[in-house]
């Protein structure tokens, strides 16, 4: 015990002394002005680490693990630890966490309720199959039945959004009996064949294809050939139809913001006219809340509520269980009723562990008003960081809700030249200084925002100013 205490107290002193170095550097800088604030105050200790270093896992990484996703920086971080918004590496350092609320983390890492949900069913019952009854199911699949509105009252859970996004296109196949999909330039919604083939961000870049599916104009407000007219984009799927599908569809897939597109929001008035088109081709409309979904943008609780139609199908994934491999496809008892005369079975989506996690998400989303945090910090967020258009000629465009923002950067305003170089090396700046941030769009010169749910006014600030700071070095 006295020899915890020991190490517990030289913890703490070498993390005083690091915070003590970093933000004297920080004010002595010799230019004057932007100069990078403290992080805001967060009363949370990590636990001493005595793992293996990060250039040593690095190496073993190489050595044992596919190459094809690399580590996010030059100097990747070995991240021991994660406490609400906030995570800490091997050596204790705390770094503001600005995108990982995207990749899982909707309450905030390791949420004290999510964690106590998740363990307790841990210690009864971890995996049954739906051949079973068991009460975390049921009770998570219809607590989320009624966050959707209309018919939307049947769940199939799944491992993951990639799975909810195959099996959204093979129920809108089998209940239309047409096999033609329709989805976005520019979108995401997976990484098996269908789902990548009605990725066209990684068709154009991977030549994944798959027979049936049509790619329509990405409706950009920012760089699309309609700006924000929505109604002009919506022809091109009309057109899609005509020409391309005989005149009917299984149905047409899109993402109410796109996410690792960059973070784009669909021009005004495009959804309800393609919704419209799309109905009277006898398709359906899926809608893909793997990423805009639970409150992040702040407005809605789902992102294509933002847009006035309501979906037949709906995906999601993510932010659902905090962390836990969960997805879900939610859709109307008609549609649903199709998978009865086929077979659909998915041996851990839905388990009692990650389904107690996800009811514990919801829980927390409403008893900490997360939805409403988004709305106000991410609107706070917004406006500060379309301030910085006024100083800094590299930031093209600030666009996004809530806590789903993007930041575009460009080597010139006016030909909009996307700036690669330029925003890997903000990016990497910008952990150095305790930020972690992510990229998207086409040619990853996108800044993507996505921070947990709990993001403060007093963190927002700071990762402005560090944003600022960057650029003014650049």
């Amino acid at each position: 015990m006295q020899r915890h205490y020991c190490q517990r107290s030289v913890w703490n002193k070498i993390w005083w002394w690091q915070r003590r170095l970093f933000t004297t550097i920080a004010r002595s800088d010799e230019n004057g002005g932007n100069l990078l604030p403290e992080m805001p105050h967060f009363n949370h200790t990590p636990a001493p680490y005595r793992g293996p270093s990060a250039s040593d896992l690095l190496k073993r990484r190489k050595q044992y693990l596919a190459t094809c996703v690399s580590p996010l920086y030059k100097n990747p971080l070995n991240l021991v630890e994660g406490k609400m918004q906030y995570l800490f590496d091997e050596n204790g350092r705390r770094y503001l966490d600005a995108f990982g609320g995207i990749a899982t983390v909707s309450c905030g890492h390791c949420h004290p309720d999510v964690v106590e949900a998740t363990v307790n069913q841990i210690r009864l019952l971890q995996h049954t199959t739906v051949l079973y009854l068991n009460r975390a199911v049921v009770d998570f699949a219809e607590a989320l039945a009624n966050k959707f509105p209309g018919e939307l009252k049947v769940v199939f859970f799944t491992n993951s959004g990639t799975e909810a996004n195959e099996l959204a296109l093979m129920i809108a196949r089998l209940y239309t009996g047409c096999h033609d999909i329709i989805s976005i330039r520019n979108g995401y919604h997976g990484n098996a064949t269908s789902t990548m083939s009605a990725t066209a961000h990684f068709v154009y870049k991977f030549n994944v294809v798959q027979t049936g599916i049509h790619h329509v104009l990405n409706p950009d407000p920012y760089k699309g050939v309609f700006g924000s007219d929505g109604v002009k984009y919506a022809n091109d799927v009309q057109d899609i139809i005509d020409y391309g599908t005989c005149g009917h569809v299984a149905g047409f897939i899109a993402e109410a913001i796109q996410g690792v597109g960059g973070v784009i929001e669909l021009a005004p008035g495009y959804l309800p006219a393609v919704y419209s088109i799309i109905k009277k081709a006898g398709g359906l409309y899926i809608a893909d809340e793997v990423q805009a979904g639970f409150g992040r943008t702040g407005s809605h609780f789902w992102g294509f509520e933002a847009h006035g139609v309501v979906p037949d199908i709906v995906t999601l994934a993510k932010g659902i269980g905090n962390g836990a491999p969960i997805g879900a496809v939610v859709t109307t008892p008609e549609i649903a009723k199709v998978l009865t005369y086929r077979h659909f079975f998915s041996t851990f989506g839905g388990n009692p562990v990650c389904t107690a996690a996800g009811l514990a998400v919801l829980n927390v989303i409403e008893k900490d008003k997360l939805q409403q945090n988004a709305f106000i910090v991410g609107s706070y967020l917004k406006e500060r960081l379309t301030s910085l258009m006024e100083k800094h000629e590299i930031i093209g465009d600030v666009r996004g809700r809530g806590m789903l923002l993007g930041v575009e950067l460009v080597k010139d305003r006016q030909l909009k030249t996307p700036a690669k170089a330029e925003m890997l090396q903000i990016s990497e700046q910008m952990k150095d200084m305790g930020v972690l941030i992510g990229k998207g769009g086409f040619h990853a010169n996108v800044l993507r925002i996505t921070p947990p749910l709990c993001f403060t006014k007093e963190d927002a600030d700071f990762l402005v100013d560090v944003m600022d700071y960057t650029m003014s070095k650049m």
